[in-house]
């Protein structure tokens, strides 16, 4: 079935955050007595929702994370994206020539979807079609973000395709019936993440100005 609509993943993939973000995560954590390098941090927490996070974070430190650990996170988060947010190279031209409709599916909040879009002048390309992990019962890497996403654009799963950067979000798609392709071309992208976008089932996307020619050849 050929490619009928493109859903983005954001963090990683439409704008350049995972190092920001995860930088002060791992900070914040290290304060509530977990401590872990950002490259850690990235391999356990990239591709999954804060509350995900947490749940995790919590589990191996055997207590609950401080009270307020998440606001204080997300005020932190958000400053530093308004100094440092950038788009991923190459993303609004590769959105321009798309010729099928797009959205957003991310394991963000809303208000970090639409802060990240609107600090990278993305936000033009997705009026009205961001989906957040918020709206759905279980995040990636399960497949009901993507299938409400889905739903809401009116498109049958087989003839959507999925930009993915996390292996989460790559088994979210695959269990949802959708082609995927693996971006590694973030700031926090390396050979290694490549391999394990690859293992994980995802065609290989290493830079934006290649989209527009891949999902054409679906």
């Amino acid at each position: 079935m050929p490619p009928e609509l493109v859903i983005f993943d954001c963090d990683g993939v439409l704008v350049d955050s995972e190092p920001i973000a995860n930088r002060i995560l791992v900070a914040a954590l290290c304060e509530a007595g977990l401590r872990l390098s950002l490259e850690e941090a990235m391999a356990r927490y990239v591709g999954r929702s804060m509350a995900a996070v947490v749940a995790l974070a919590e589990a191996e430190l055997g207590r609950p994370l401080p009270e307020g650990f998440l606001d204080r996170v997300q005020a932190l988060t958000f400053a530093a994206f308004r100094q440092e947010l950038r788009p991923i190279p190459g993303v609004a031209d590769a959105l321009a020539a798309l010729s099928m409709p797009v959205c957003v599916a991310s394991s963000g909040a809303p208000e970090k979807i639409a802060l990240s879009l609107s600090l990278t002048s993305l936000d033009r390309f997705f009026h009205g079609k961001t989906f957040s992990a918020s709206e759905v019962a279980r995040g990636k890497p399960h497949p009901d973000l993507f299938l409400h996403a889905a739903r809401r654009m009116a498109v049958s799963p087989a003839a959507c395709v999925v930009i993915e950067d996390s292996v989460p979000g790559i088994d979210a798609a695959k269990a949802a019936g959708m082609s995927v392709l693996g971006f590694s071309g973030g700031g926090h992208g390396s050979a290694d993440l490549a391999m394990r976008q690859r293992e994980a089932g995802a065609i290989e996307l290493r830079e934006m100005a290649d989209l527009p020619h891949l999902v054409g050849a679906l």
